[in-house]
């Protein structure tokens, strides 16, 4: 919902409303799909909002493998105020799903993943899920030989940290929340991402919205400073940022090349309304622009 202005404790009347599918791992699946990659997306969905998601994705030509719950897909509202340029997101809490669900879930993984060439874990387990869930998925990731990539945080991403993923990609208060502290500086989230290999992150990228990324191959660390733009929405540019990045390593780019790419998708999301939604062209465009340097 777009305003002109927004005030509190009072009626507001919105310039431009616009209805989406979004969500992280629903994003992630867009922008693959628009870079040309063929993503099987897979997840629960429930209820009216759960439909809604399997035809906007389906209608883009995305493979679905959702397992249907009872639980409803929740819905959440961002709302931009254009006078004072911000950008508030109103979540309703995930719901609970059955360990039943889980057993189907992890059924659909065992069985597309021989067939990938990367497995992306992205977003926050529902209400009391299994922690041990997005370990499990890397395990099954290593074991077909794919690229296993993890945009999550917390317990979860610790207990997977485990089997040495390849890739780890929180945003700063994502590894902040991860690590238990606060970060400071470039120097502290340096630190933080050295823990996380120490743990066992192959690579750690680190992304911090319209300021520089991170990234750390084990040996060497990047900073890439995205495109200067005008954002109409950044919301799911962390995610475009991570569909980029591994359809370039997929590619064979080297880390910091392949973030080039991915601050361009990031930076190309943030130009639309809707999360999860970009033109391949002005990646392209913007990723002339985006800076690469040895830190």
């Amino acid at each position: 919902m777009v305003f002109r202005q927004l005030h509190l404790d009072t009626v507001n009347r919105a310039v431009e409303t616009a209805d989406g599918v979004a969500g992280k791992s629903v994003n992630v699946a867009k922008v693959l799909r628009a870079l040309g990659e063929t993503p099987i997306a897979t997840g629960f969905l429930g209820g009216v909002h759960g439909e809604s998601v399997r035809t906007a994705l389906a209608a883009r030509g995305v493979v679905l493998d959702f397992v249907s719950v009872a639980a409803p897909t929740r819905q959440c509202i961002t709302v931009i105020d254009q006078e004072g340029g911000t950008i508030t997101e109103l979540v309703e809490e995930s719901r609970p799903v059955g360990e039943a669900d889980y057993e189907r879930l992890r059924s659909v993984v065992r069985k597309r993943v021989g067939g990938c060439r990367a497995v992306i874990v992205s977003g926050t387990m529902t209400p009391r899920g299994p922690v041990g869930f997005y370990r499990e998925c890397v395990e099954l990731g290593h074991g077909a030989g794919a690229l296993t990539v993890l945009d999550v945080k917390g317990d979860p991403l610790l207990e997977a940290l485990k089997v040495r993923p390849g890739l780890v990609k929180p945003n700063r208060p994502e590894l902040a929340a991860t690590v238990g502290r606060e970060l400071g500086d470039e120097r502290d989230v340096m630190r933080a991402m050295r823990e996380m290999g120490e743990r066992g992150a192959q690579r750690v990228v680190v992304t911090a919205g319209r300021e520089p990324s991170l990234a750390f191959d084990g040996k060497a660390f990047w900073r890439i400073t995205p495109p200067v733009i005008r954002a109409v929405n950044p919301i799911g540019s962390g995610d475009a940022f991570t569909a980029a990045l591994t359809w370039r390593l997929l590619r064979g780019d080297d880390l910091g090349a392949a973030c080039r790419w991915g601050a361009a998708a990031g930076a190309a999301n943030a130009l639309n309304l809707h999360a999860g939604e970009v033109d391949p062209a002005e990646v392209r465009r913007l990723h002339e622009l985006a800076v690469l340097e040895r830190v």
